[in-house]
């Protein structure tokens, strides 16, 4: 058997920046230990993979190269720009259906926005060990529905973490983000997954439907402009709608090919 494969750099306009996803077009579900082994093979922060549109919606699912995810940003948004720019689908919009119900992203003139649902949080004590684990002092902490996003005092604190990957998997939870006021951009992030296989995500865009309804509260505006401090870096514009969180960003192919199963 043989798939179509695609490498997509998400939330950038440069090749070999942002986040790397591969897309995997699908006629039909795999059993979910060959999705997971493709995942693992990959060995990128998600794979992802889509069926044929069925009742108006295109059937998603994302994978860490150990764990199937519930919600994943920077995939759904390379899986899109695949449809659009690879197997040209000509609407202005692309229905998903997925484990976080249906998301929606919408052709831009420059680049894509995301409509995924908005996660509140809830404040919480800060996290004995947090600190120590993660070399900063911490301000806050907001447990999501998946994640544990902690303050930190400015860019530079989040710039300089670098952290005890072992302690941090001790923390049940599915990942660590870290967020700060940013300096020459609303609010900076980073992200941490050691649980799912990946020790710091380059670009999280599930992260920011959490850090967008705290930073918008937080500064007093609805619109913002965000910046993933990874290496790779990744350059997002959040804004807070209601229950949902609109994400935009810009995507580009780096590889087509073909695996063998």
């Amino acid at each position: 058997m043989a798939l179509r494969i695609y490498q997509v750099d998400a939330f950038h306009h440069e090749l070999l920046r942002g986040n790397p996803a591969a897309i995997i077009p699908l006629d039909k579900w795999l059993s979910d230990e060959k999705l997971q082994a493709i995942a693992g093979e990959n060995n990128l922060s998600e794979t992802a993979f889509f069926l044929p549109e069925e009742n108006g919606a295109i059937p998603l699912r994302w994978f860490t190269p150990n764990k199937e995810v519930r919600l994943c940003g920077h995939a759904t948004l390379a899986a899109a720009h695949v449809l659009f720019q690879e197997i040209g689908l000509t609407a202005k919009t692309i229905r998903f259906s997925s484990l976080s119900g249906i998301l929606e992203v919408e052709r831009l003139e420059k680049g894509y926005r995301l409509n995924f649902p908005a996660d509140a949080g809830t404040s919480i004590s800060i996290p004995p060990n947090i600190e120590s684990a993660l070399g900063i002092s911490i301000s806050e902490a907001i447990m999501g529905n998946d994640d544990l996003l902690v303050i930190a005092s400015n860019q530079a604190q989040v710039a300089k973490i670098t952290p005890n990957f072992n302690a941090l998997m001790e923390f049940d939870v599915r990942g660590i983000i870290v967020s700060a006021p940013g300096d020459e951009v609303d609010f900076v992030s980073r992200c941490f997954y050691p649980r799912f296989g990946i020790n710091e995500d380059p670009v999280t865009g599930s992260a920011h439907t959490l850090m967008t309804p705290y930073w918008a509260k937080k500064l007093g505006k609805q619109s913002l402009e965000a910046r993933q401090i990874s290496q790779r870096e990744g350059i997002l514009h959040c804004t807070l709608q209601g229950d949902r969180i609109l994400l935009e960003g810009q995507a580009i192919t780096y590889l087509r090919g073909q695996i063998f199963l």
